[in-house]
């Protein structure tokens, strides 16, 4: 199951610690994921980029 997980909040001054709050989000969001969850998931994402 994909979890509903609000986003983190992003500082204006992108850094390290940012890309450790968009892991960890990540993370606790497909932790109880299947994976074919994961594949859709990835997948969903990889077409909205397409879309752009």
């Amino acid at each position: 199951m994909v979890l509903n997980i609000a986003k983190p909040k992003i500082s204006s001054k992108f850094s390290i610690d940012d890309i450790h709050k968009i892991r960890e989000w990540n993370y606790k969001k497909l932790k109880k994921a299947t994976i074919k969850e994961r594949i859709k998931y990835y997948n969903s994402s990889v077409n909205i980029l397409k879309a752009r």
